[in-house]
């Protein structure tokens, strides 16, 4: 026989739609008897008890949609939409003689309400993965001295790291993207409208640059600054906080340096930029103190597949490593 997922043994079976063994022959009578609070849950894959366990929804209750009755991804998606979790049914609380106190509650609504839903959107509908490498900026950090050292405008750093990144997605026109679920197709735009996260006293919110790939370092840096000076302010317009294509996230300003962030819907990818400190470094070939950064990308599975995604991480790498590598794509 073969072993499933929660290491029971079992006969032979078919496969379901979500490319799982399935129940059959003597597992089917265990599987109609999922109603039992002994008996064993029809769920295989578990990817689909994750799913369950993270948003309260109880297997024991739900009807599966598969073969003999095995519950689906489907199945548990419906399920958290109509609002089924364990409070529907969970038993009355036992009475207790101490007073019962909710704590402090914090309406969910504004601006943070707004990235709640958001973000609970995104997490729903798109299929994230997570790359990341670790980059020597050693060179990026020197490049940039010179650049300022030379008169006129400063240059910053997110500006550089957003003009590799509009190279990075030239390259790979997958991540700058959406996909339209009701046409079942993957549209590619034409123009990188980059978004970047700002963290402001009202929340998180995502000014975007416009047409961020026609712009040189110098207009990036200025944008940048005016953009982030509106959040702060709390004066961005609407049509500055939407209409994003690919968001680049800089959370090394809060001193981490790795996050898996949630995609900014309906955007296919993030790239997400931690803080750059000195490291044991193996530089040609000998043992040095470099400035190395923790680049991460978080893509949507459904555009493209991870050797995509390591090809533009890959690339994004190379330009912090050798900053000369982008001046063959401008």
């Amino acid at each position: 026989g073969t072993a499933r997922a929660d290491g029971v043994r079992a006969g032979g079976g078919t496969r379901g739609a979500d490319g799982v063994a399935v129940a059959s022959g003597a597992r089917a009578t265990a599987v109609a008897g999922r109603a039992s609070e002994e008996g064993p849950v029809p769920v295989i894959s578990p990817l689909v008890r994750r799913l369950a366990r993270d948003n309260g929804v109880d297997l024991r209750r739900l009807p599966g949609s598969g073969p003999e009755g095995l519950i689906l991804r489907a199945d548990v998606e419906n399920a958290i939409e109509r609002g089924a979790t364990r409070t529907d049914t969970a038993p009355a609380p036992v009475p207790s003689s101490a007073p019962v106190t909710d704590g402090t509650r914090v309406p969910l609504k504004g601006v943070r309400g707004a990235v709640a839903d958001k973000l609970s959107r995104s997490r729903r509908e798109i299929p994230d993965a997570t790359c990341w490498v670790d980059a020597d900026a050693t060179e990026l950090m020197r490049a940039r001295a010179a650049m300022n050292a030379a008169g006129g405008p400063k240059v910053s750093l997110l500006a550089l790291l957003a003009r590799i990144c509009t190279a990075a997605l030239a390259r790979h026109p997958e991540l700058n993207s959406r996909v339209d679920l009701e046409a079942r197709e993957i549209v590619r735009l034409d123009h990188v409208h980059l978004g970047f996260a700002a963290q402001t006293e009202r929340g998180l919110v995502v000014p975007v640059v416009r047409d961020a790939h026609a712009r040189d370092a110098e207009s990036l840096t200025a944008e940048f600054a005016r953009l982030t000076d509106a959040a702060r302010a709390g004066t961005l317009t609407p049509g500055e906080l939407t209409g994003g294509t690919f968001t680049l996230n800089n959370y090394g300003v809060f001193g981490v340096d790795g996050s898996t962030p949630i995609i900014n819907h309906p955007e296919a990818a993030m790239l997400g930029i931690g803080r750059i400190v000195p490291k044991p470094w193996v530089h040609e070939g000998e043992l040095a103190v470099r400035q190395v950064v923790q680049l991460s990308l978080t893509f949507d599975h459904r555009v493209c597949d991870g050797g995509t995604a390591g090809g533009f991480l890959r690339y994004v790498a190379d330009c912090v490593e050798q900053p000369a590598v982008l001046l063959r794509t401008l």
